[in-house]
């Protein structure tokens, strides 16, 4: 079985009395090591689909499975667990506690699942993306890019074996963009993980090794 499958997913919202359907049979699978990019314009679901993939939100019907296990209507208390072990997670906005060094935000994951070589951990992925000399600063003492190398670092730090990435050079210049996609790419093949990556940028789908295509919350291709 693929470690992400998906099966004839469709999400349905209720706006003023109407039914507003923004995923409708779709249909995917991930295996193990697998760069996929998920594509698509504003408004075509991208984002609505890799929320129910990594179990952030429920579909209105269809199956979903991760490492063999349904999570479809599972709870949040079953959920948690899967989503520190399993799943991480890069969004566009960085999502960095303020209050936290940068060593702390990355340690965060880490310590909550009771790894007690966290702080290790997260000095030899500082190290890893260039960012030793930071590892004490707050997020609003790093750039835009720094911040996204950060919250990289975290997401990585339970090397999961999923990785979902919501637009993660969204927010970052050209060259930053290069940077932060380049390192992903880097992390994610030295742990074998499968990334799920939303993009409506061609460059970064050229990179991957699948390409699927929502339109109208259809797939396309």
């Amino acid at each position: 079985m693929a470690l992400l499958e998906a099966r004839n997913l469709v999400k349905t919202y209720t706006v003023d009395h109407r039914a507003i359907t923004v995923l409708e049979n779709v249909s995917l699978s991930a295996e193990k090591g697998e760069f996929i990019v998920i594509a698509g314009s504003s408004g075509s679901g991208k984002t609505t689909l890799l929320t129910l993939l990594s179990g952030l939100d429920h579909p209105t019907s269809g199956q979903i499975f991760i490492d063999e296990r349904e999570i479809t209507h599972a709870s949040e208390e079953d959920l948690a667990p899967l989503r520190n072990r399993t799943i991480g997670f890069v969004f566009q906005s960085f999502h960095l506690v303020p209050s936290m060094t940068a060593r702390e935000n990355i340690m965060f994951p880490a310590e909550l699942s009771g790894d007690r070589d966290a702080d290790g951990r997260a000095g030899q992925l500082l190290a890893r993306v260039g960012l030793s000399a930071r590892a004490d600063n707050l997020p609003s003492q790093l750039s835009g890019g720094e911040k996204q190398r950060i919250a990289l670092c975290r997401a990585m730090i339970n090397r999961p074996k999923l990785l979902f990435a919501d637009e993660p050079t969204g927010n970052l210049d050209s060259e930053n963009g290069k940077i932060v996609l380049a390192q992903l790419i880097e992390l994610k093949n030295e742990h074998g993980a499968t990334l799920v990556l939303v993009t409506h940028n061609p460059e970064i789908a050229r990179a991957a090794d699948r390409v699927i295509s929502l339109k109208d919350g259809h797939l396309t291709g």
